[in-house]
């Protein structure tokens, strides 16, 4: 592992793995952005009822219910490399096969909805293995810096360089920004392939030991670090609200405003802008407000943006809205996975990643449903009404978790203590 450290502080070399972890990321997320836009607006042809278009989204979370408890056990018996590689090498045949179905002109919503379970059944492995993977790469006092160049990267790729391009893709083929993400996914599980880490440390496992009790060891260390179960609580909530927003985000652009597939690429990029932005100064904002009370300012200014997109029928004021809602999610989400990874024992990461993040994303199903729902009963505007109405009930249950000196690893851990304010 290499880092180098810069006025102060470190931050990852792109030497040692960390470099093609990076590529493979950025690469793979690029391919994400075309799917992730071109999936809405292929529903969006087939029908124009909000709620179909919202059942492809909340079956795109479902497998983290399902599977996502399970995805963080296997990934701490296994080897993480390997497992990422070959999970990305599977979805380039799904993605495949699925670009070859909608060329011959067989699309469905059944289509795509099974489409968007199969692989977020894959990513429950990927991603647990993805962030217990990171550690072994970088140095735990740049993992801040680490997460934050992941995150920015990826939304460069899917943001800047993925959305603004679909509506040109789509309107070349429907299914070309579909073989477009199936060469994504093959590449990055070249790079992924091509990592040369030194398999982590682990303790033999108990006998009769079996994976449900693994997994309710990951899910009590999760609950007994005040924390992450703040944080964890408070992610639950605003998903629920993302649900909803996520899943009628094309609706409330291309129905509510008339702004078109122009008008939804300028919002998507918008957001990806915002990230950008609060990728590069993320560090600076933790550093003078610490994690905790990064991710507080962050839910609290994402209501405010919120607000506006569901009140201000105006292209630009929306625009503006998701640019500032990026810029702060990017901070919540940079300082919530480096807090897990600094907090949770190296050997149990996986299963601490998946518990949080299963418990996280449960009722982002719900929430897209409850979108499609509230925008047929109300207008297609009043889903991000619902989704600030859930963020202020995620602050709510954030603010008893932010107190001062809390230690950056959990006190069972072998790494030596360290505190911030946060």
């Amino acid at each position: 592992m290499t880092t180098v450290e810069v006025t102060g502080s470190h931050v990852p070399a792109w030497r040692g793995g960390f470099g093609r972890l990076w590529s493979a990321a950025v690469i793979s997320r690029f391919g994400d952005a075309l799917r992730g836009a071109a999936l809405p607006l292929l529903a969006v042809s087939l029908t124009d009822r909000p709620l179909l278009i919202a059942s492809v989204t909340a079956c795109g979370y479902l497998p983290w219910i399902v599977f996502g408890l399970l995805g963080g056990a296997v990934a701490d018996r296994v080897d993480q490399r390997r497992a990422m590689w070959t999970v990305d090498a599977v979805r380039a045949l799904l993605v495949a096969a699925f670009a070859a179905a909608v060329a011959l002109g067989h699309a469905s919503i059944l289509l795509l909805i099974a489409l968007a379970f199969a692989l977020t059944t894959l990513q429950t492995l990927f991603d647990n293995a993805s962030t217990a993977l990171l550690p072994a790469l970088v140095d735990r006092a740049a993992l801040g810096s680490a997460n934050a160049r992941l995150m920015t990267g990826q939304q460069i790729a899917g943001g800047l360089m993925g959305a603004p391009v679909v509506p040109v893709l789509f309107a070349a083929g429907v299914a070309v920004p579909f073989v477009a993400d199936a060469g994504t996914f093959l590449l990055a599980a070249a790079l992924v392939a091509s990592l040369r880490t030194t398999a982590p440390q682990r303790a033999p496992r108990p006998a009769g030991s079996t994976l449900r009790g693994e997994i309710a060891d990951g899910l009590r260390t999760l609950w007994r670090d005040r924390p992450l179960r703040g944080l964890c609580t408070a992610t639950a909530l605003c998903n629920i609200g993302m649900g909803a927003l996520i899943a009628t985000l094309v609706v409330l652009v291309t129905g509510w405003l008339h702004a078109g597939t122009a008008g939804y690429a300028a919002a998507t990029t918008a957001y990806a802008v915002g990230g950008l932005a609060g990728g590069a100064v993320n560090r600076r904002i933790a550093g003078r407000l610490g994690p905790l009370r990064s991710v507080l300012l962050a839910g609290l200014v994402q209501i405010g943006a919120l607000v506006v997109m569901g009140s201000v029928r105006s292209l630009t004021a929306v625009v503006a809205a998701l640019a500032v809602f990026g810029f702060m999610g990017m901070v919540w989400n940079v300082n919530t996975t480096t807090l897990m990874q600094q907090r949770a024992p190296a050997d149990m990461l996986g299963r601490v990643s998946s518990a949080f993040r299963t418990l996280a994303v449960a009722g982002a199903p719900l929430g897209a449903l409850l979108g499609g729902l509230t925008a047929t009963a109300w207008g297609l505007n009043t889903p991000a009404l619902l989704t600030a109405a859930f963020f202020v009930l995620s602050v709510i249950a954030l603010i008893p978790a932010v107190k001062p000196d809390v230690s950056v690893v959990a006190p069972h851990d072998d790494a030596t203590t360290a505190h911030v304010t946060g």
